[in-house]
């Protein structure tokens, strides 16, 4: 994030924007970045409006909307104590926590601040992010997730024949640590590689984000469809990491405390590298953790002109 300008995010005072919202329009400053990835146009798009306090959730909502990517995240003001207050929208809904939108978010409000520990406080209390530079640049951030629940999948036959495959390697489990997502094992990564699922029967699957994974050791392969969140399938999904390292650490495939590295995107061209690894032992989870990289690509102002001038 060498030579990127980034706007200071806790403005003390109310700014323009603010006066020209009021009157029914504002131009809000924006940062998009490839999160999930070193290599610009690569990984899982983010845009980050850098002070939204002017916005309504109905205009943030249509915002996402309009920009069409995974996730967008609107920048608040802090309510209980961290250094900003986000909040995370798909194209159709507001999400309380996602892995990619945190991670991002928290490399644009550490290089604004100066700092290398950044509290974020989302839908699901505060979420801590650890930052690693090298020299002035910032490369790497490690975000500690919310622990999941898990439980097995309610519609797991229907979940199988939509996705065209006969069997899950695994159970059929869903994790929640605010998204939930169900988890479907496949025998090998070229299996994962060829799924054609139905988009249109995934759809009927509401609420749930749906990976499905292969590998061995410490490399893993996935893929993630969410059709009924707006998002046919995920470049890189932060919030599904955490859970499946914990997941294949309960049946054995990992190690407890073992770093994974996860590999998405390939197959819709947004190639993607994501790091978990699940603290704990079989008796509980004490901690999970997601890390990864992440690169601005554009900088600008959006022009938001509100129904409440209309």
């Amino acid at each position: 994030m060498t030579g990127v300008t980034t706007p200071r995010l806790l403005f003390p005072e109310p700014h323009p924007g603010e006066v020209e919202a009021a009157a029914g329009s504002g131009t809000f400053a924006y940062t998009l970045l490839d999160v999930f990835t070193n290599q610009p146009l690569e990984g899982n798009q983010l845009a980050i409006f850098t002070d939204a306090r002017a916005l309504t959730a109905e205009e943030m909502q249509r915002v996402a909307r309009e920009l069409n990517l995974s996730e967008t995240v609107f920048l608040l003001a802090p309510e209980a104590g961290g250094d900003v207050h986000i909040r995370i929208f798909t194209p159709r809904t507001e999400l309380p926590f996602a892995g990619h939108p945190v991670l991002g978010a928290a490399f644009v409000v550490g290089e604004a601040i100066g700092t290398e520990i950044v509290q974020l406080e989302t839908g699901l209390g505060e979420i801590r992010v650890d930052l690693r530079h090298d020299g002035a640049r910032l490369v790497f951030g490690r975000m500690h997730q919310p622990i999941p629940t898990w439980e097995p999948y309610e519609r797991e036959a229907e979940l199988l024949v939509a996705l065209r495959v006969d069997h899950s390697v695994l159970p059929v489990e869903a994790y929640r640590n605010g998204p939930r997502h169900a988890f479907v094992m496949l025998e090998s990564e070229a299996a994962v590689a060829a799924l054609e699922p139905n988009i249109s029967a995934l759809r009927t699957h509401t609420g749930v984000g749906v990976s499905c994974f292969a590998g061995s050791g410490t490399q893993w392969k996935t893929r993630m469809f969410a059709p009924a969140l707006g998002v046919s399938e995920d470049p890189a999904t932060g919030s599904a990491a955490g859970p499946l390292v914990v997941h294949l650490a309960r049946h054995g495939l990992v190690n407890w405390g073992d770093e994974i590295e996860i590999r998405q995107g390939v197959e819709i061209g947004r190639p993607s590298v994501l790091y978990a690894r699940a603290i704990g032992s079989d008796a509980g989870v004490d901690g999970v953790e997601v890390g990864g990289s992440a690169v601005v690509v554009a900088q600008g102002v959006y022009l938001v002109r509100s129904a409440r001038s209309s």
